[in-house]
């Protein structure tokens, strides 16, 4: 997907396909490029934001902009896609937004259906956590979208959950440098303690609920 070819010492790598398309339109617009290519993210799932994300920290490492700046970005990216993609979900209805999303380049429409029970059975805490699991990080909007989700929430939710999954990936990107694709080989690893803490709050609450019934 990317190769990183010889370069003189401190001097930026050459990069192609996606990894060379996001750098240079982060090059040249800044701090919205990087917008852009996590907008895109949400989007177009097949944009991997293990990939994109450590790019906004490699490009602000060769000072395109600022450490702060590609958080901020990048997270207004994260929002807006999420917005559009919430919209979608809202406009068209179930029905056609699983046909939509049975149309998208590897995905299917159970990847909807799973986003769906999840929202079903999670609510809020499956649009805040969804920003922090791959592929669950697009879809999860729609049903949001389906729902009807109030605003405020669904805004509030997202900006923190895509606040605190961009940082973990920029700040990689940040302090790896040309190395910056070394941060794909810990994304598992993160995405498992989520999943994690997910499963144990689920527990965390159903014991609770139920001690509280026996009372």
């Amino acid at each position: 997907m990317y190769e990183v070819l010889p370069a003189a010492e401190n001097a930026p790598p050459q990069l192609d396909g996606i990894a060379g398309w996001a750098v240079g339109l982060m090059e040249t617009l800044g701090g919205p490029g990087a917008a852009l290519v996590v907008g895109a993210d949400n989007l177009f799932p097949p944009i991997p934001s293990e990939l994109v994300l450590p790019l906004a920290g490699f490009t602000a490492s060769q000072g395109s902009f600022s450490l702060a700046e590609a958080l901020i970005w990048t997270t207004v990216g994260s929002v807006a896609g999420a917005v559009v993609v919430y919209l979608l979900g809202a406009l068209l209805g179930r029905e056609r937004t699983r046909a939509l999303v049975a149309r998208v380049p590897l995905m299917k429409a159970t990847d909807f259906d799973r986003a769906e029970t999840w929202f079903a059975k999670h609510g809020d805490k499956a649009v805040f956590l969804g920003r922090m699991v791959p592929l669950f990080r697009s879809v999860i909007s729609l049903p949001a979208g389906v729902e009807r989700m109030g605003w405020a929430k669904f805004i509030g939710l997202t900006t923190l959950g895509s606040l605190i999954w961009n940082t973990v990936f920029v700040m990689g990107g940040w302090y790896l440098g040309a190395n910056w694709h070394l941060v794909d080989d810990y994304a598992g690893v993160f995405q498992k303690v989520v999943i994690a803490a997910v499963l144990m709050a689920v527990g965390l609450f159903v014991v609770v609920r139920l001690r509280s019934r026996t009372a």
